[in-house]
């Protein structure tokens, strides 16, 4: 929805929006996951990772909301191996994410060259390029 879609109160808070993605794993039956966080994902995958982080093979953040909602000593904590993600026309929310981002201890940066925000649509093979060199580095 774009951030429109109606409200629910089970995801009303960051420990519903952990406990939902926790039960959605679980149903699927996925063990250690990389979790891939575009946008407003964010409000999702954010508090996951700093609660549950350790269940994650890897974090792909692709210039996502939320990210001043923490401080960089809960960031810090997390040992999840991270590719930070955005496109270099992504003039406003790229950049934000990474000041917070950045405190990741396990983490790479790849700016997507003549790409915007949804850095996947826009340079579809050279965003896949960068997610499926991070996911062999993982094996």
């Amino acid at each position: 929805g774009y951030g429109d879609s109606p409200p629910a109160e089970t995801v009303a808070t960051a420990q519903g929006r952990v406990a939902f993605l926790d039960h959605v794993l679980q149903e699927l039956g996925m063990q250690r996951p990389v979790l891939i966080s575009p946008s407003m994902s964010g409000r999702f995958a954010l508090p996951f990772l700093l609660a549950q982080g350790d269940q994650l093979a890897g974090f792909v953040p692709i210039a996502p909301v939320g990210t001043k909602d923490y401080t960089a000593e809960q960031y810090q904590q997390v040992q999840t191996p991270t590719l930070i993600l955005y496109g270099d026309h992504d003039a406003r929310l790229g950049p934000q994410a990474l000041q917070s981002l950045r405190h990741l201890p396990r983490h790479r940066v790849l700016v997507v060259p003549d790409a915007g925000h949804a850095c996947y649509l826009d340079k579809p093979e050279d965003f896949h390029q960068a997610l499926l060199g991070f996911l062999h580095q993982l094996k």
